[in-house]
């Protein structure tokens, strides 16, 4: 008996675990201005960002209170995210890639996913 509770238990660990994973691997479309569109997925720390069908990593930079900074140093990728919008940058380039982008939450009041785990108020 006590071997099937022990197998019972390690499998209901590997069911929430696994649950916990796939909530980061969430994929966000985000509509922009001019018909532009970019996807994301990933927590407040790090997360991947699919422009123009190529998928580029964008880690946590600091940033002014109330928004969040992701960049990619390397390709110049650089995402500001504020309550109601974002922008995707080109900093190498110097370009904008993408204006005044919304999630479908965003486009209905809430706040962008991202800062879900992250505190860009305080």
């Amino acid at each position: 008996m006590k071997k099937i509770l022990l197998i019972v238990g390690l499998s209901l660990v590997n069911i929430v675990g696994i649950s916990n994973a796939n909530a980061s691997d969430e994929v966000f479309t985000w509509t922009c201005s001019e018909g532009r569109q970019f996807k994301t997925s990933g927590s407040a720390e790090s997360i991947k960002l699919t422009w123009e069908s190529r998928t580029y990593d964008l880690d946590h930079q600091t940033s002014l209170p109330g928004s969040l900074r992701y960049k990619n140093s390397s390709t110049g990728h650089d995402l500001v995210v504020l309550g109601n919008k974002a922008m995707l940058f080109n900093i190498k380039t110097g370009t904008r890639l993408a204006d005044f982008c919304q999630t479908a939450e965003m486009k209905a009041g809430k706040l962008p996913h991202l800062f879900a785990d992250a505190e860009p108020f305080k």
